[in-house]
């Protein structure tokens, strides 16, 4: 699975030098903007990333790294994609299908679910790519407790978890954007 798949290189953070992951944070910022903050970049980090190059040139990223949510009274491992990016004037042309595409093999090989929050733009990539919206209720197991969370259009795709809409989906805590 290391190496190329359509074009599109999966490494870990780890093996990244300090170019590539500053090209990887500035197409991010470039194309988030002020939606971008320093903790979603550090959400980012510690999985792989799948990147596109087009020569030297970062033209679509994405990450994935483990998280842990619960449901149904489970802990499930869960693979969470982050930071699905496209440099603007390379979009709809297939590049986050293709970096989606990789991140799927490791989800479906190393994790029970794959989850991730998406704006309006990306719902429909991830929708043509069998994700399926979440309509249950969410929470986040906070410092304080299990604290219910809105606001937030979430995908899912299960590998081995079932998962029950009428039953809340509970993330782990984290600094900045909890979903």
């Amino acid at each position: 699975m290391r190496g190329s798949v359509d074009n599109v290189v999966i490494r870990h953070t780890a093996e990244l030098d300090d170019a590539t992951l500053a090209a990887a944070r500035s197409l991010c910022d470039a194309t988030f903007g002020d939606d971008f903050a320093d903790a979603n970049w550090e959400h980012a980090l510690g999985g792989v990333h799948a990147l596109r190059f087009e020569g030297e040139r970062l033209i679509a990223h994405g990450a994935l790294v483990a998280r842990r949510f619960l449901h149904r009274g489970q802990s499930l491992r869960t693979g969470y994609v982050e930071a699905v990016v496209v440099a603007t004037d390379r979009q709809r042309r297939g590049y986050g299908a293709a970096v989606m595409a990789v991140l799927h093999r490791y989800i479906e090989r190393a994790y029970a679910l794959g989850a991730l929050a998406s704006s309006d733009v990306g719902a429909a990539l991830y929708l043509t790519m069998g994700w399926t919206r979440w309509t249950g209720p969410m929470a986040v197991l906070a410092p304080d407790g299990i604290r219910p969370t809105t606001g937030d259009d979430i995908f899912v795709r299960p590998v081995t978890a079932r998962l029950d809409p009428a039953l809340p989906l509970v993330c782990d805590w984290r600094n900045g954007d909890m979903w």
